[in-house]
């Protein structure tokens, strides 16, 4: 495996691991006040989880298919959407 497909499965499995934790706080807080925003934004992370699943699993199996040359952005959006998951998980968990 490249070295930044590889670099992309672990950001994608790191951005997994913030979504999951961001999930069961967002369940946590409906189940808490009873609001309709943290069942919203439960929902909202779980579709970005499946995704993030999907493309790991993407980098994994299908790299062969991928252009090399587009790997550096994508590992760029997938850091970004880390960086802006984990200020997330920050404020969900204050």
């Amino acid at each position: 495996m490249e070295a930044t497909a590889a670099a992309l499965s672990a950001v994608s499995i790191a951005n997994m691991g913030i979504l999951s934790v961001l999930v069961a706080a967002y369940v946590k807080m409906r189940a808490a006040t009873g609001a309709r925003l943290p069942l919203g934004m439960a929902v909202a992370c779980s579709l970005l989880l499946l995704h993030n699943a999907i493309g790991a699993l993407a980098y994994f199996s299908m790299e062969e298919l991928f252009s090399h040359a587009v790997f550096p952005y994508m590992l760029g959006v997938g850091v970004a959407e880390l960086a802006g998951l984990a200020i997330l998980l920050r404020l969900a968990l204050e």
